[in-house]
């Protein structure tokens, strides 16, 4: 699968642009804030329907205009696909897949794969464990149809006990069935997740390895309370603590994932360097499983990732993503000149852009 034209409007700080890509490569250059990150988050958005930064769809908007557009024409091996979103101010999203709008945008996911690699990435070191659960979640539900539903209906279980909990409703029966509800969906949402990371970690400890080049060891350990207790047990007995504080103390959407570098937390050990090549090579783990596991190769956005990387981890990055493995990339930076070297080592088909106060224009 690749993209072969995007065509944005008003989205973020890009007025209007459209780019027709390289099958292979597609480098953006420009200086900061003028919308080479929005122009790839726009990619993405195609693909899971929101930001990769989790903005609020009213603030993609351009400031000033009622609606944004994102287009963009997909080839599956010879056989074409439109897809389609119009955000408007105060309204429900439209997407349309070859002119007909989902139903649900669940729909939708997975048909798109994509990786995006970029500094905000480090929220999954430093930041909670939601970040973490969402960033295996989003890897399992782009190939498995039925954990992205079993997610859905266990967080609509879960939301519906909460609103019991917050209004202190003592009616037993209800909160059996929703118990009841969430253990049997949690199940399902363990397993695949624990296999996750079971498959993931020795992808990822080879990607890391060939970045840096060094003995350390990179590992994720899965930590859920469902491998220690019974989730129905456990969610009854917490009622009365789960009423005082107002919502669902315990179950799967408290997993974590826990980061380790030679056996310990990352968070607590690594140095700028090693967070960094971490996420890289934890990201080029999650391309190679969901190219393993799903129809197609994703797409591959790297937005800006090269910076306060030595220039030896650098090289061996470019060789890596420039292999056949990977499909169709799409990167940023702030250094057209650091591009150019960059092309010329990977030798591949590619097209040079420049961002400038949110137009793209071919170089």
């Amino acid at each position: 699968m690749i993209i072969k034209k995007i065509s944005v409007l008003n989205y973020k700080n890009i007025r209007q642009a459209e780019v027709v890509c390289s099958v292979k490569i597609n480098c953006f250059f420009g200086n900061n804030g003028m919308g080479k990150t929005n122009l790839l988050d726009s990619i993405y958005y195609l693909s899971f329907c929101k930001s990769h930064v989790n903005t609020p769809d009213s603030r993609l908007i351009f400031y000033g205009e009622d609606m944004c557009v994102v287009q963009g024409v997909y080839d599956f091996d010879g056989k074409e696909e439109d897809i389609f979103c119009a955000i408007r101010s105060g309204q429900r999203k439209q997407f349309r897949r070859n002119k007909k709008e989902y139903e649900r945008l669940s729909e939708h996911i997975g048909l798109l794969p994509l990786v995006m690699i970029s500094p905000s990435d480090s929220d999954l070191i430093r930041g909670g464990s939601d970040e973490r659960r969402r960033f295996i979640d989003m890897i399992i539900s782009q190939h498995d149809k039925q954990y992205l539903n079993s997610l859905i209906q266990y967080n609509k279980a879960m939301m519906q006990r909460n609103v019991l909990l917050r209004e202190r409703r003592n009616d037993a029966s209800l909160f059996d069935i929703l118990e009841m509800q969430m253990g049997s969906y949690s199940a399902w949402i363990h397993e695949k997740r624990a296999l996750l990371v079971d498959k993931l970690t020795p992808i990822f400890n080879e990607y890391y390895g060939m970045i840096c080049g060094s003995g350390e060891s990179v590992g994720l350990n899965y930590v859920s309370s469902l491998t220690v207790g019974d989730i129905i047990k456990d969610l009854k007995e917490s009622r009365a603590k789960d009423m005082m504080l107002g919502y669902t103390s315990t179950g799967v959407h408290k997993d974590d994932i826990e980061m380790t570098l030679d056996e310990q937390l990352i968070r607590r050990v690594g140095s700028q360097g090693q967070n960094k090549t971490y996420l890289i090579a934890l990201k080029l783990a999650q391309y190679a499983y969901i190219a393993e596991n799903g129809v197609t190769k994703p797409i591959l956005l790297l937005d800006d990732i090269f910076d306060k990387l030595d220039a030896n981890r650098v090289e061996k990055i470019i060789n890596l993503v420039g292999e056949d493995r990977f499909g169709q990339i799409f990167i940023t930076d702030t250094n057209r000149k650091y591009l150019d070297r960059i092309l010329e080592t990977m030798e591949q088909d590619y097209s040079l852009f420049e961002v400038e106060k949110g137009g793209v224009v071919k170089n």
